[in-house]
């Protein structure tokens, strides 16, 4: 799908003091949670990466831990991944090498860097079209 994050006004939640209510809040807001339905589930995914950030999970040790089915699962880490907080990562299984997932450099807040330098890149196109719109606005009025 690619990259999609939701934009809108909001206080920093510093004075929130429960991790899990903070988290619920600033996801709601970036749109990863896209209903009040998806607290539950969503919530315990993302809870698994917070916790162990540098961990690279595999969709069954997920599924288990957050009780949830592994389509589930991975419609919430594509999600994830659509923001870019998550990238995949070798894991070694029972079978051998396998895929994983993790948070993005093994930190909320790096990630976090990543996902700004992609909505920095995202605003200067919008600004590029605005001025070429612009452009040929101003040229339908000479006519």
């Amino acid at each position: 799908m690619g990259f999609e994050i939701t934009v809108s006004r909001n206080l920093p939640l510093t004075s929130i003091g429960d991790l899990d209510e903070a988290a619920r809040i600033f996801l709601a807001q970036i749109g990863y949670l896209r209903s009040e339905g998806d607290g539950g589930t969503a919530l315990r995914l993302f809870d698994c990466f917070l916790k162990r950030p540098d961990k690279a999970w595999t969709v069954e040790d997920i599924a288990v831990t957050v009780k949830a089915s592994k389509p589930t699962v991975y419609r919430y880490i594509a999600r994830l991944r659509d923001i870019d907080l998550v990238e995949e990562a070798p894991v070694e299984t029972k079978k051998g090498r396998g895929r994983g997932y993790r948070v993005r450099y093994g930190s909320l807040a790096k990630a976090w860097n990543f996902v700004e330098a992609n909505v920095e890149v995202a605003m200067e196109n919008y600004r590029k079209s605005v001025e070429h719109i612009e452009a040929l606005a101003e040229r339908e009025r000479r006519k």
